[in-house]
């Protein structure tokens, strides 16, 4: 058996891993350091911490307990960052809600997760108003009026601002335990509802801890104390990737943008000196064309890129910015963090080699244990080429989903979290993620990876996005074909996008099998909610032949 504390003191501090106590030491060490929201408001931690007693007070006044959830419809401002710490602090759960939803969607994700209270930012009125009838549990709404005039909803129990300021900051929070649960969130998937994941206490306080130190092993430049942080993944979305808890934490200047406007956030970013942030790619291609078209200094900004992959192009035109990029990878059910891109040890050391290294998944945090695997659980050789789907284990996992227990079976199967991606992983540790597996394109027998073909495709003049995906096809079962957004003025053509596969295939990279011969130019891609290509609505509106294909012939 083993051993305990023979000998533990009647009063000492069972510290419980609770994310209040993520404020103990900014508040010693930090306490006049800014918070800013846009160009409107700015105070310091000591001020922060006064505000988030005054949330929890207000809560209670309406009616809040532990175990209630309360979800928060706002985009990224100093209030989320206030209801991050301020409901989970009072024992109650924090539901950030998803707000690029179907309103049908949004209405089941409260509905699915019991919400109670809802504080609502004013641009999301007109979806309150039409989904509240379909709300029974909801019994107070708090209006978020931003700083703007105009006549609050029937339904709200008042303003945010006016509530806190009549609110005490003296709100006796508590001790309790470790593992209740602290946040609740819904994942999109290909069919069916949102899925709800959640996470408790303990999880998020050991993800807080855990990705604050891969940097130290990844010989990158990490978040440090001097550094000003500002998000660019909005707060309903995986805690922000959990980084406004890491920068809290370290008693960090924070800035939140608000709603995602090129111009403010190229502003902010000259004004209060943002040195750190992360963000989808698409963000990061639409910083790059306001930096472009305005000539904004982008040197020096610091970014984590994850959501969907970077590409080695992107990565090579955000460094001839100043730009210092990593790849990051993880998903809804993992918190999000799994790990971080790093540069190879012994390699060569050139922008390419960068690129290659740095666009990768990286290697697993303190914490992760990863396996690549094959039918029957079997683990897949790590030799950087073999290929399986990864599935993987640490301490901050969403242990199911709530109310699912068919889809939280198979999400754990054979004790490890499937995360439905295909990866490889080499002797250094290196992820490399390789497809998901519902994106795979089976074609004459052989599996194309389209994130493979897209990297290839990335760089070919005129292409501002581009997606591949599999349609059917009476002969091969699948082929793949390209769907891009062209760049203004140009016109890109099959041939065009060929040429760097043929390339490709005689030097053995790819298949013969991955030569396209079908190219489809749209004006937009569709995003899903968290902005990343939306494959499934892709395959559904080019699942039959065009009329513009062109016809190649695949030899074997």
């Amino acid at each position: 058996m083993p051993l305990r504390f023979a000998e533990r003191a009647e009063e000492a501090y069972s510290f419980p891993l609770t994310i209040g106590h993520l404020l103990d030491a900014a508040l010693t060490t930090s306490a006049d350091q800014e918070i800013v929201y846009r160009d409107q408001l700015r105070f310091t931690y000591r001020e922060l911490r006064r505000r988030i007693g005054r949330l929890a007070s207000l809560l209670t006044g309406l009616g809040a307990d532990e175990g209630m959830t309360i979800g928060v419809m706002d985009w990224d401002s100093h209030r989320y960052l206030e209801a991050y710490f301020a409901i989970p602090m009072m024992g109650a759960v924090l539901q950030t809600v998803n707000v690029r939803l179907s309103p049908q969607q949004v209405a089941y994700t409260l509905n699915h997760a019991s919400a109670e209270i809802l504080l609502v930012h004013h641009d999301f009125f007109p979806l309150v108003d039409a989904i509240l009838p379909a709300l029974p549990k909801v019994k107070a709404v708090v209006a978020i009026m931003d700083g703007t005039d105009g006549p609050l909803p029937a339904y709200a129990k008042g303003e945010y601002e006016a509530l806190s300021a009549a609110a005490s900051p003296d709100y006796p929070f508590r001790d309790f335990d470790e593992n209740a649960i602290a946040t609740t969130f819904y994942t999109t998937g290909t069919t069916g509802n949102p899925k709800g994941v959640a996470f408790s206490h303990r999880q998020l306080v050991l993800h807080t801890l855990a990705c604050n130190a891969p940097f130290g092993v990844t010989r990158q430049r990490g978040l440090g104390i001097e550094d000003v942080y500002m998000p660019l993944t909005p707060m309903f979305h995986v805690h922000a990737w959990g980084v406004p808890y890491i920068a809290t934490m370290l008693g960090l200047k924070q800035v939140y943008p608000g709603r995602y406007e090129p111009g403010m956030l190229l502003k902010l970013r000259a004004q209060e000196g943002v040195s750190f942030s992360h963000c989808v790619p698409t963000i990061l291609q639409m910083l790059l064309a306001g930096a472009g078209q305005t000539g904004a200094d982008l040197s020096g900004w610091f970014m984590i890129i994850g959501g969907s992959a970077l590409t080695p192009a992107l990565y090579l035109e955000a460094r001839r910015h100043g730009m210092e990029l990593v790849a990051g990878y993880g998903m809804s059910e993992t918190a999000p963090t799994l790990s971080i891109a790093r540069r190879r040890r012994g390699g060569e050391a050139s922008p390419e080699a960068d690129a290659a290294a740095l666009t990768m998944a990286g290697v697993p945090v303190p914490l992760v244990s990863v396996r690549i695997v094959g039918e029957g659980m079997a683990d897949i050789p790590a030799d950087g080429r073999s290929r399986g789907e990864l599935v993987v284990r640490a301490p901050w996992l969403t242990q199911g989903y709530t109310g699912d227990a068919e889809a939280s079976q198979a999400l754990w199967r054979g004790g490890w979290l499937h995360t439905q991606d295909v990866a490889s992983l080499d002797p250094q540790g290196h992820i490399q993620i390789r497809d998901r597996l519902k994106d795979v394109v089976k074609t004459g027998g052989e599996w194309i990876c389209s994130l493979t073909i897209e990297e290839l495709l990335a760089g070919v003049k005129g292409v501002a996005e581009v997606a591949v995906i599999g349609v059917p096809d009476a002969r091969w079962g699948e082929r793949p074909i390209a769907v891009a957004v062209a760049r203004a003025g140009a016109a890109p053509t099959l041939a065009g996008f060929n040429a760097p596969l043929e390339e490709a295939v005689e030097a053995g990279m790819i298949s013969r099998y991955a030569l396209l011969d079908r190219l489809e130019l749209v004006d937009a891609m569709p995003k899903t909610s968290v902005g990343k290509i939306d494959k499934k609505a892709l395959r559904a509106r080019f699942a039959a032949p065009s009329e513009s294909k062109v016809t190649m012939t695949v030899k074997a």
